[in-house]
C-alpha cells in the first residue's frame, strides 16, 4: 500500500471514530449510526435513581450484559450535576461512561432536568426553593402545582445550562461514542389540569395561535393525526387557541403541548450545537 492510500485509509478511520452518532435516513426508514455502522438497540432501562451511584451503575450494568443486552436508558439529574447553582459535577456521568464500557454497553441519556414524569422532583434544590426566579404552573384556583412553567425563560435558561455542560463533558470524553443519544426530559404533561392556568399562560392562549404552527399544520394537514385533524378548524387570521381548536379541554391540551414542544426543541438545539447526537422526547399522557 503506498503512502497517499494508507494516509488516506487512517484518516477515513480516524473520521469514523470521532464522528459522533448520527441517524441516517434510507428511504423511510432511519438507521442509528455508531462508530461508523448500523447499530440495532437491543436495551434495558435503569429506575428512577438507579444511575445515582457509582456502586448502583456496576452491580446494574454488569446484570444488563449478563442479560445479553448492548444498551441501556441511564437517567443524569439536574440534582447531581449541579448540586450548587452553577458548580457543575459529572461524575455521575463519568460513572456511566466508565461502568458502560467495562461492560459493553451503548448509553442513552436520560436528562431528568425541569421535568420527571411531569413533575419537578429531580431538580436541584436551589431551583425548588426560588419559586419566584423559577415559577411553577397554575392550576385554575390559582395553586401552584408541582410542575415547572414551560413559559418562564429562567426555567429554561438554567435547564439548557445544565444540559449543555452535559454535551460539552460527552463531547470532550466520548471519543469511543459511549452515548449515542439522548432523552431531552422525561414525561412531560400537566396532571390532573390540562393546562398552566397562570397569568401569563392565560394571556397566551387568549391570544392568537402562533402563525408557524398554523403554517405547519396547514402544509401538513393530509398528514395530521386524526385527533388534531378533527380539531383544527382554521376559519381565520388572528385565532385564538380556543377559536382554532375549539373551547374546551383539548384546546387547552393542545395550546400546553405547544408551550413544551417550543422549550424542549431550543433545549435540544443548544445540545446538538455543542455535540450534535440524536435526541428524542417523551410525554406523559394522562388516563383520559
Amino acid at each position: 500500500m503506498n503512502r497517499f492510500a494508507l494516509s488516506l485509509l487512517l484518516l477515513m478511520l480516524a473520521g469514523a471514530m470521532f464522528a459522533q452518532p448520527k441517524l441516517e435516513n434510507k428511504g423511510d426508514v432511519a438507521h442509528l449510526i455508531v462508530n461508523g455502522k448500523p447499530m440495532l438497540m437491543i436495551g434495558g432501562e435503569m429506575g428512577n435513581s438507579s444511575a445515582s451511584t457509582l456502586d448502583d451503575v456496576s452491580r446494574y450494568f454488569a446484570h444488563l450484559n449478563r442479560l445479553g443486552l448492548n444498551t441501556v436508558l441511564a437517567p443524569v439529574s439536574w440534582e447531581l450535576i449541579e448540586p450548587q447553582e452553577g458548580v457543575f459535577d459529572m461524575s455521575t456521568v463519568d460513572n456511566l461512561l466508565t461502568e458502560a464500557r467495562k461492560n459493553d454497553l451503548k448509553v442513552v441519556v436520560l436528562w431528568f432536568g425541569a421535568w420527571k414524569n411531569s413533575m419537578s422532583c429531580y431538580a436541584p434544590e436551589w431551583f425548588k426553593r426560588d419559586t419566584k426566579r423559577f415559577p411553577r404552573a397554575h392550576t385554575m384556583d390559582g395553586m401552584l402545582v408541582e410542575e415547572a412553567s414551560s413559559l418562564s425563560r429562567n426555567v429554561l435558561e438554567a435547564d439548557k445550562k445544565a444540559f449543555c455542560k452535559i454535551m460539552e463533558y460527552l463531547r470532550d470524553n466520548d471519543k469511543e461514542q459511549t452515548v449515542v443519544m439522548a432523552q431531552v426530559e422525561n414525561e412531560i404533561g400537566m396532571i390532573n389540569v390540562p393546562r398552566d392556568y397562570s397569568d401569563d399562560a392565560t394571556k397566551l392562549y387568549n391570544s392568537p395561535v402562533p402563525q408557524s404552527l398554523t403554517d405547519y399544520l396547514n402544509k401538513k394537514k393530509k398528514a395530521l393525526h386524526p385527533y388534531i385533524s378533527e380539531k383544527f378548524k382554521p376559519i381565520g387570521k388572528n385565532q385564538t387557541w380556543a377559536e382554532m381548536f375549539g373551547n374546551g379541554m383539548y384546546a387547552e391540551e393542545i395550546f400546553q403541548t405547544w408551550t413544551y414542544a417550543k422549550y424542549v426543541e431550543e433545549i435540544a438545539s443548544a445540545g446538538r450545537a455543542i455535540y450534535d447526537i440524536p435526541m428524542y422526547v417523551n410525554v406523559a399522557l394522562n388516563s383520559r
